[in-house]
């Protein structure tokens, strides 16, 4: 049965997760896993899109904010985006691999549109990550309870 609302649901946890608000989504696409109700394939799909664009979000975010880290209201303080800078610089692109780890995932996605990181190497990177989190979580959830 197709139900239009748990796909939107599950879209807005994971776009929502996948920004700097505390949210996650990893709940709800196991609970629709369980359920077995929607296709887990479309149910991957739906989760990997939503938290991208949520990436996505955090990127163009950093990407125009920059410009107004000399403002005294500025939430980042100059030491930290230096420093945040630095560790980008050291490991490069390919620390957006850990873009689905919690805590710092968020935050790198940012950094990467602070430091203008291309967008395609961004997305097709940041895609990669989210969408291998959200198979191995189905495939352990499935797996376990199928």
């Amino acid at each position: 049965m197709w139900d239009f609302s748990a796909y939107l649901g599950l879209f807005l946890a994971a776009f929502g997760a996948a920004t700097l608000l505390p949210m996650q989504s990893e709940a709800v696409l196991v609970g629709l896993l369980l359920a077995t109700e929607q296709p887990p394939a479309l149910l991957l799909l739906v989760a990997t899109t939503g938290n991208v664009l949520g990436s996505a979000a955090n990127w163009l975010l950093g990407r125009y904010i920059e410009h107004l880290r000399h403002r005294r209201w500025f939430p980042v303080p100059e030491d930290k985006l230096q420093r945040a800078r630095q560790v980008y610089h050291r490991y490069g692109r390919w620390s957006l691999l850990l873009s689905w780890v919690p805590i710092i995932g968020d935050p790198l996605t940012v950094i990467a549109g602070v430091l203008r990181e291309p967008f395609w190497s961004f997305l097709l990177i940041v895609l990669v990550a989210k969408a291998g989190r959200y198979l191995v979580l189905a495939t352990l959830t499935l797996g376990v309870m199928g």
